[in-house]
């Protein structure tokens, strides 16, 4: 049986992404007309005037989202993990791209917000309230070891920061979140890499501000392994399902994707979650969205199960765990690890990905 895919990317492999990016916008924005061969496609550079190293979170500003403040509906936001000096989880910088702007080339990337907290990670979202969430998980010097609480950053639509939260139980180390955003109310879903849990916090929205109305932990006992490389693994990637009231967990360490029921409504925790995809497709599961077309998309970062031939790869499956397509974003490994999708709507880009080797951003439209 035919299968509908999401990542119709085969042709496009043929094409070089640095040719790509050379491309000036007009010839980018030229695909309106319906004979055109090109894909509707962004390289930016996400190294802004600070050095920032290492893109990890994505997230698009969503429809609906108020005007007046320096981010747009189809901006893209990305934060960066590490310094100029590549140290890992030093990283103080969102940056943004607006795909119908300038490229970015290295070292001018439109600064957002800048933290006075390191290591800004996959933790990245937006609520159509007009906020940004994003979390980060410090080091001092890039290990392990030197792993320190986290926090869980709120910051309005003019950069600005509104306030932090910290709790060593329900945000020890925000590693990435998922939101089910209802306007004035909102779930957000955040994955704690040290700790090897999943929380909920169960959000206010107002016009000024965010309140955290409950706090509860969902799902315990990923694994979670040092790592040379990545600092750490443990859970990362969430994507919520709000008609069967699901949360999928990618899980690195475990190298699989775990389903939590219940998310939403859950007063407590289960061990994990039931597994819906352990696949040899799977190096490493990081970030974690679905697809419009109802799949899910994880971005492997290739420190579980790596393969040479196989470097940077997202991945796209069904929900029940059927393999379906893959592509990589880099010829080198560890390139791929945010990844960002929007849902509904007329989006003139609805697909966006980083890669953390030539520390790029790169936005499709993709059908």
């Amino acid at each position: 049986m035919q299968r509908k895919m999401f990542l119709r990317l085969t042709a496009y492999q043929m094409l070089s992404i640095a040719g790509i990016a050379s491309l000036s916008m007009a010839a980018a924005y030229a695909d309106d007309d319906e004979g055109a061969f090109l894909p509707r496609l962004v390289v930016s550079s996400t190294i802004p005037a600070n050095g920032d190293l290492n893109p990890y979170g994505v997230a698009f500003v969503p429809q609906g989202f108020p005007a007046g403040g320096s981010i747009a509906p189809g901006d893209v936001l990305i934060s960066n993990f590490n310094n100029l000096n590549n140290v890992q989880g030093t990283g103080a910088t969102i940056v943004k791209l607006t795909p119908n702007g300038t490229v970015a080339p290295a070292g001018t990337a439109t600064t957002f917000f800048t933290s006075t907290l390191g290591g800004l990670d996959t933790a990245l979202g937006v609520l159509q309230g007009g906020f940004v969430l994003v979390g980060n998980v410090p080091t001092t010097d890039g290990s392990f070891g030197t792993i320190s609480q986290g926090s869980l950053q709120i910051i309005n639509r003019h950069g600005k920061l509104v306030k932090i939260l910290n709790d060593n139980v329900f945000l020890d180390t925000p590693w990435d979140l998922a939101i089910n955003d209802n306007g004035y109310q909102a779930q957000v879903f955040v994955s704690n890499v040290k700790s090897g849990t999943v929380s909920r916090l169960d959000l206010a929205v107002g016009p000024s501000d965010v309140t955290v109305l409950r706090e509860t932990r969902i799902a315990v006992g990923y694994t979670v392994q040092p790592n040379a490389a990545a600092v750490i693994l443990g859970p990362t990637g969430l994507a919520y399902d709000r008609t069967t009231d699901i949360l999928y967990v990618a899980s690195t360490a475990d190298n699989k994707i775990f389903a939590v029921p219940q998310a939403g409504k859950a007063v407590s925790p289960v061990i994990r979650g039931t597994p819906i995809f352990a696949s040899p497709h799977l190096r490493g599961p990081l970030a974690l969205v679905f697809a419009p077309n109802g799949n899910l998309l994880t971005a492997n970062g290739d420190a579980v199960n790596a393969d040479a031939t196989r470097p940077s790869e997202i991945v796209e499956f069904t929900k029940s765990g059927e393999f379906v397509r893959e592509f990589n974003v880099d010829a080198s490994q560890g390139g791929a690890f945010g990844v960002a999708t929007v849902l509904s709507g007329t989006p003139r880009f609805n697909f966006a990905a980083v890669d953390d080797v030539p520390n790029s951003i790169s936005v499709y439209f993709l059908p």
